[in-house]
């Protein structure tokens, strides 16, 4: 027994030393950017970065009195649950599907999971090609389809824009998770759904009863890391229309990136940043209290 003791002491101290550099680098990394952030949201910042004196709350106050703000945050909000509801709507039925054998299995995987590779600046370069207003692809299949007669510009008004935007990150976001997803099914042993089958249950109830509770915690692994990366998703709504028009594609990391650079209001920027950094780490808090929760819960 002593000597069982030794070996797992000695076991533990091995496993510390290994991981105490890279946690102590990762800490740093995180840290030091989240304080100069907290430092700044509570002093008076000019616009070319230089931290003035403390001013307590007034950062955060000035954003609660932003007429702009309300909506954008509920815009955020629509845009985060808009496109991670669909891209599990998409990616979860697409993971089922290549979790099968079939004729061509290997073409239809490397066709959904091709996109992961495209980087999500460049299909929004893209998408911005194909919707401009007159050159654009999608006005001159239209056009030559005959289904319209002139160029209709697809990014002029808000609705069709937001939507738009939604789409595309619908698109970016898919292979991603199919991939996540698809590891979760390999996991899931066949014996259970073949002892299911074998009880009597069809298709639906071997889903239903069997697959998806296994299965969700790889599903709430897909919630955390899209919610996470879907509100911060800059480069689509910035390279198809900068937020506008008049703000009303604007989510909150475009409208901090204006605060920041086009504002020149600094101060109020890293205030904002607190915030929404707070919101996620609360969200991801929530979910990963769900990810503990046993499957048949």
């Amino acid at each position: 027994m002593p000597a069982d003791n030794d070996r797992h002491l000695r076991n533990r101290q091995m496993l510390f030393l290994l991981v105490a550099p890279s946690a102590a680098a990762a800490l740093l990394i995180t840290l030091v950017p989240v304080l100069l952030l907290v430092r700044m949201s509570l002093s008076s910042v000019s616009r070319f970065g230089r931290v003035g004196d403390y001013v307590g709350l007034r950062n955060f106050t000035r954003l609660a009195t932003d007429p702009l703000l309300p909506d954008i945050a509920l815009r955020t909000v629509i845009w985060t649950g808009s496109v991670v509801a669909g891209t599990l709507l998409i990616a979860l039925p697409t993971a089922l599907v290549l979790n099968r054998r079939f004729f061509g299995h290997g073409l239809a995987q490397f066709l959904v999971l091709a996109p992961w590779a495209i980087s999500v600046t460049s299909m929004s370069v893209v998408w911005r090609r194909v919707l401009s207003d007159e050159a654009g692809l999608l006005n001159r299949l239209a056009m030559a389809s005959g289904l319209i007669e002139r160029p209709i510009i697809w990014l002029g008004s808000i609705p069709a824009s937001f939507g738009f935007e939604i789409m595309v990150a619908i698109l970016v976001s898919v292979p991603f998770s199919t991939v996540i997803l698809l590891a979760g099914l390999s996991s899931i042993p066949t014996d259970l759904s073949e002892a299911a089958r074998l009880d009597g249950a069809g298709a639906r109830a071997r889903l239903r009863f069997v697959t998806l509770p296994l299965l969700r915690p790889f599903i709430c692994v897909v919630l955390i890391f899209n919610v996470a990366y879907v509100t911060n998703s800059f480069p689509i709504i910035w390279i198809l229309t900068q937020g506008g028009p008049a703000n009303g594609t604007d989510i909150l990391v475009t409208y901090l990136y204006k605060l920041a650079f086009t504002l020149g209001r600094l101060d109020e920027a890293a205030a904002l940043s607190i915030v929404m950094l707070c919101v996620l780490g609360a969200l991801t808090v929530l979910m990963l209290r769900m990810l503990e929760r046993p499957a048949y819960a």
